[in-house]
Parts: structure tokens; sequence; C-alpha cells
């Protein structure tokens, strides 16, 4: 334990003596009394917005992250960051900010928190890239820390089945396919996504929720919980008590940001079937942590473990269901104890994996949404790492099976989402396609959009079991289908991808792990010597600046870099 000035380490430098009085004055405006300047002051970094249904509410759990640090001796101040909605500038040009938020949710956390001298944080994300930038925040800052999922949406209902984002996509598809017409379009529109929260499914927000858990610096039970629900104000109460605990135990995320805790999430995503976006921030945030993390983990980890949950989008199941029967501690529990976890890995919580599972028990045996390990959706990772001629240093793909494990098929080229898209809506697309779309990368997007447009176009047409989709972009977690990407080296940089042509043969086998380009060597050379880079769509601002510095996807798509 330590004594409460130690556990001022940060805010004493701001506001204690005489020198300080102008300090201290300007907190008097916003609240600080004489008896605040003596407590420890946690900042609570909030990702509200009116900009996406994923944020709508987090002002309300910031609220109560600060009642619980209040109420536990400190000071709470609760401060802003961004977010962008992916499901709204999804297929548009402004989806290439997407993953650009991601850094800047970092930057700014990090700075307010460096800049006010806050000694401990709760931070609360509600959608995909608020969760990972909060915690390359918290990494950063190396301040006792908590963070708060905002959690998941309650799913819509169409025609009695449950809708969601991913619902309204797919219909794009189905009504270019003459299957509904914009009657019953409109329909699943207005009915898909009833209020607050995260998208439902086991999607990037959900998936990275759990991936947090399973780290160690959420609460028990913050991933799987309703965003409008009792349990998440509570959730954020505690949140806040609990940076208060840290600050006495001196408790950092360096504490507990190992490279056995990584592992553990990656284990949770797998056995989730979670989204390729996990590849990609997993590797950002332990880079951030100094944590040497690498597409090599999770092939390694892939090999033994299963995936066991029955979830949206390949799945039956949306957070909801997994919600009702425990959400993810049991799921924890069953890997634990089947040697597949590192129970000695220390949690926000003040104690180790293993000790906070001690009492957890078994979900019912009437359930479903979970099966177990003697009967998995998978017998091994659905994240495939795949490389060759196309992808030498990487590519990802999410591969449940269903689709098959092999796909052998003939290019055809589009130099953007947005064209693909028209391709595939209009017909052009045929079964035994391979749809390649390139220039979506990080550094050729710039921005490395997400591809949900096409993949549920593909989807909605009917072509999810006939065509492959290749892309140096990335995909939603609602993506599924045969479809590959993170494809490294990109277009941009005069990757193999760039030179491939309309009805080249593409070979993909999620067993050998291999992508290639069935060209001969001396053909692809060739090409690439041609071929020359296009100049930066942009010459000022955040894009630019972003394609400057961003790494590959296979590094984690980093701005920050040695």
């Amino acid at each position: 334990m330590t004594d409460a000035h130690s556990c001022r380490q940060h805010s004493a430098i701001v506001v204690d003596g005489p020198d300080r009085a102008p300090s201290r004055a300007m907190l008097r405006a916003v609240g600080f009394t004489d008896a605040d300047f003596g407590k420890p002051v946690v900042g609570v970094a909030s990702t509200w917005s009116m900009v996406t249904p994923c944020n709508m509410h987090i002002d309300r759990l910031a609220d109560e992250a600060a009642k619980g640090a209040d109420a536990a001796g400190g000071k709470a101040v609760i401060f802003g960051t961004i977010t962008v909605s992916d499901g709204i500038s999804m297929g548009t040009p402004g989806m290439r900010y997407s993953l650009v938020s991601r850094e800047i949710i970092a930057d700014s956390i990090e700075a307010v928190a460096g800049a006010e001298g806050f000694d401990g944080l709760v931070t609360i994300g509600g959608c995909d890239k608020n969760m990972p930038g909060c915690l390359i925040a918290m990494a950063r800052l190396n301040r006792p820390s908590v963070f708060v999922y905002g959690g998941t949406i309650v799913p819509g209902l169409h025609r009695g089945q449950a809708a969601d984002i991913v619902t309204v996509f797919e219909a794009v598809g189905k009504h270019a396919g003459k299957q509904i017409g914009d009657a019953e379009l409109r329909e699943i529109e207005g009915c898909s996504i009833p209020g607050e929260g995260s998208c439902g499914g086991m999607y990037t927000a959900n998936t990275m929720a759990s991936a947090i858990e399973a780290l160690g610096l959420s609460l028990p039970d913050s991933s799987a919980q309703l965003a409008n629900s009792k349990d998440k104000l509570a959730d954020c109460a505690r949140a806040g008590q609990a940076v208060l605990e840290l600050l006495k135990k001196n408790i950092r995320p360096s504490d507990i940001l190992s490279k056995k805790a990584f592992e553990n999430a990656i284990t949770v995503v797998i056995a989730l079937g979670g989204s390729t976006n996990a590849v990609l921030h997993l590797i950002a945030m332990a880079h951030s942590a100094g944590i040497p993390l690498a597409l090599e983990d999770f092939e390694r980890i892939g090999r033994k473990v299963p995936v066991l949950a029955d979830l949206k989008p390949s799945g039956k199941y949306n957070m909801a269901h997994f919600a009702r029967i425990g959400g993810l501690q049991p799921l924890l529990r069953m890997l634990l104890d089947k040697g597949l976890l590192h129970g000695d890995c220390l949690t926000v919580t003040g104690k180790t994996v293993a000790e906070n599972l001690a009492h957890v028990g078994s979900y019912a045996a009437d359930q479903d949404v979970v099966r177990p390990f003697s009967n998995p959706i998978k017998a091994d990772s659905h994240l495939r790492i795949l490389r060759g001629n196309l992808a030498p240093a990487g590519s990802v793909a999410k591969i449940s099976g269903k689709e098959g494990n092999a796909f052998t098929g003939k290019a055809i080229v589009y130099e953007s989402e947005e064209a693909s898209l028209r391709g595939i809506l209009d017909g052009q697309v045929k079964d035994g396609h391979v749809i390649v779309i390139r220039n979506e990368g990080p550094k050729g997007g710039p921005g490395m959009r997400e591809m949900l447009g096409p993949t549920s176009a593909v989807m909605g047409k009917g072509l999810g079991k006939t065509v492959a989709l290749i892309t140096d972009g990335r995909f939603s977690g609602g993506s599924h289908g045969f479809v590959v990407g993170h494809i490294t080296p990109e277009a941009a940089v005069g990757g193999a991808i760039a030179v491939v042509r309309d009805g080249d043969t593409i070979t993909i086998d999620a067993q050998k792990n291999e992508i290639n380009l069935v060209v001969p060597a001396e053909e692809i050379a060739a090409r690439l010597k041609a071929w020359k880079p296009s100049p930066c769509k942009e010459k000022r601002g955040a894009l630019a600046k972003y394609a400057k510095q961003v790494s590959s996807a296979s590094e984690g798509a980093i701005t920050d870099g040695d």
C-alpha cells in the first residue's frame, strides 16, 4: 500500500504549493473545493456524442464512473474525446477517418491526462475504435486505469427475427438482387437499430470489449452487458472506485499488460469467433505497452484454440444472448480449466485471472450459445494468417469453415470499394470470381476502410459460397464469407496486389495458410518493375499526416513507431 501523497503523484505537481494558486483558481471555477485539492484526481474519458447510437448514452455512464471515484475518496474530472461512426460512414469517403480516429482518440486522452495531471483514469468506449484508442492511451500514460465498455445494443426485430446493422447492409444486396422490394428494405431500415449500444453481434466492438476484459483492464462482466441496463451503470460506478484501489496499491497498466495477458486476449477472441480487426488492434495496443506481439502469435495460439461461441456474423446468436447466459466469465473459466489461459495474470481487481474466476460457475446445460470443447464450432482458429506471393508480409482471413477452406478463382479487379460495390450490385461479379479491392490500405486509402458494403452485398446476392474477396483494406466485424484482408505489402507501396489483372488465377488455402497469384514469378517481377506509385490523395490534414506516419497492417497500422 502507498501513502496519500504517492496516490497524488501527478496532481500534486499541478495543485500543491503557493506557486500553484493560479491552477487552483482555475479549478475552483469547475467545482473543486479546498478538500478536493488533497484528493487523487481521476480523469474520466468519455466518448459520448450523438454521432452514433453506440455512444449516445456514455454521458450517463461517465457520470456514474465519476460518482464512484468521488465516493471512494477521489476527485473525478470528466473530459471528452471523439468518436466517428463506422456504420454511418461505411462505403463513403468519410470511412477513411475510421481507423485514423483510433490514433486521434489515443492522442487526445494522452494529451488531456498528461497536461492536467490526472493520477488515474477511467476510460469509457462504445464504438469500434474507441476501445483500442482508450487502451493505447492507458498503456502510454501508465497510470492506474480501468476501461469500461459502453455495452451492447438490444437487437431489433424484423418479422420475428433478430436484426442489426448487418441485417440492413445485407438487405441492400437482397434488394439489388430483387429478393426484396423497396417497402421491405425500408421496413428493415426502420427496425434494426432500436436504441443505444454497440452493434449487436460478435463484431469489432464486442470483440474488443471481450479482449480487454480478458487482458485484465476491465472489471469482470464489463464486456457482456446491455448498454441500457442497471448492470452497466453499476459497472461504471465500480470502475471509478476500482481506480482508487489501484492507486493505493500502485497497480498500473504495465503491471497488467504482459505478453501472457495478450495471449489470453487472443485466446478469447478466437473462442468467440471475433473480428479480424482484433489482430490489428491487439498488435497496436501491445506496441504501446512495449510488448512484442506479431501475426505469428495469432498463428501459434490459433492452432490450439477452438471456436466455441455460435455468435453473429457467422453464427446464430447476438451479444444480448451471450449476456443472458452469463457473459464472458464462464467462458474464461472453461478456457482456464482446459489450460488455455494464463491464470497468473494480474487484473484491475487487484487479483489474478484465476482468483477472479475461483467462484465462477458453468453455463447452463440447456444453452447452445457456447459449445463444449467436445463439440466446437471449429476445432482451431477462424482467424487465418495467410502468406504467399500476394501477401509475403501476411494477410488476415476470417474463415469459419462454412465457406469451405480453399478457393481458386479468376480475379476481377477494382481500384476502390465504391467501384467494387457497383460491380457486385450491377451483376459484374459472377460465380468463381475472386474480387480484388486495392488501394484501400493504411497508406493507400489513406485510412484502411472496412469492406462491409461489398461483403454484405456478396452475401445479400447469394454469392457467399461461390466468390471470394481479397483486399489491402480491412473488414468490419460484421463481414463474413470467404474474405481475406490486411494484404501486406499494400498496393500503394508496391505490393503484388497492385499488379493483379482481371482474369489472373488466385488461390486461397486456409489449411496451408497460403494466398497466391498463379502467375510466373518472372511475369510478376516484370509487372512490378513497370508499376509506378500514385501520389497520395491527400495533401493536408489528418489523412495526409496519417499516410506519412502509418505502419503496415501487419504491424498494427500504428503511427508512433520507432
